[in-house]
């Protein structure tokens, strides 16, 4: 049923019929099946979770929709979501990855940078929530980036670990220094794909630089930049190309490890072990 529900969908919204005829598992994801389906001529993406779990694809679509719109950096076109019984799936363009090299990554740090002067009135936030892999990510809109990440970040993420039994004691001192650390910086609201790290960044078979999975909302662009960082770099000329075409603001050295605190505190969140410590070890530090 599940199949023929997303042949039809995808019938409906390409507005050319489309037989399914092959399908194949896609490793590499640890949240959802994954999945290429295919006919004679076109191939898509797909990607199965429980029926509960839609508005969490209804959210990535939302957030694919809003960077693919930017004109700046290339991401999967996304199609259509929605549930066929106990299932939710979502369909997106099927891109063929490729090996990058030098050139490819200087690329994507220059169409980073691009995206990162994509800014929003508003402020910082966004539309809807989405997810941070499966923990929900909450994007009320704030003027300001500091209430903005201790309330809807930082905040957010020590009470789901206080339910968890996680045990953070310098975490009401880290929040009551957040205004130092980041005094001096006044960041604009960037789009920002909110999840970048190696494995959510890629190279199609042409060249051009992809990212997939976002976590999408407006916020300090720095936070891409530290989380590139997080579990280990992207290529120097990914760097070196981004600080050229948007050079980066004085103290993100430090920065980065306040932004990434927040990853580290959602991994302990979803998988728990030794990310308390090094969760600690970086509020000691941002504390120093």
């Amino acid at each position: 049923m599940i199949w023929e529900r997303i042949a039809e969908q995808i019938s409906q919204t390409t507005g050319q019929p489309f037989e399914m005829r092959d399908r194949r598992t896609i490793g590499g994801g640890s949240i959802n099946q994954a999945y290429a389906v295919g006919d004679r001529d076109r191939t898509f993406f797909v990607k199965l979770n429980q029926a509960t779990r839609l508005d969490m694809f209804e959210a990535e679509q939302a957030g694919l929709q809003e960077i693919y719109a930017s004109q700046t950096i290339r991401v999967p076109q996304p199609l259509c979501c929605g549930t066929a019984g106990d299932t939710a799936y979502i369909v997106m363009e099927w891109l063929p990855l490729g090996r990058g090299n030098d050139s490819a990554w200087a690329q994507m740090g220059e169409r980073l940078a691009a995206m990162h002067r994509v800014t929003h009135p508003q402020g910082f936030g966004w539309h809807r929530a989405n997810t941070i892999g499966e923990t929900p990510q909450q994007n009320t809109w704030s003027e300001s980036w500091l209430q903005f990440y201790r309330q809807q970040r930082l905040e957010y993420q020590f009470e789901l670990a206080r339910r968890r039994g996680g045990r953070f004691p310098q975490a009401k001192q880290l929040l009551a220094h957040l205004p130092n650390l980041l005094a001096g910086h006044d960041p604009a609201p960037a789009l920002v794909h909110g999840d970048l790290w190696s494995g959510n960044a890629a190279v199609a078979e042409n060249g051009e630089p992809v990212i997939v999975d976002p976590a999408t909302y407006y916020g300090d662009r720095e936070v891409d930049l530290a989380m590139t960082e997080l579990f280990g770099r992207f290529s120097n000329a990914f760097y070196q190309a981004y600080e050229a075409a948007y050079p980066l603001d004085p103290g993100y050295a430090r920065r980065k490890t306040l932004y990434n605190l927040y990853h580290i505190l959602n991994h302990f969140n979803q998988f728990g072990g030794s990310y308390q410590s090094q969760a600690n070890g970086m509020i000691e530090r941002l504390l120093t």
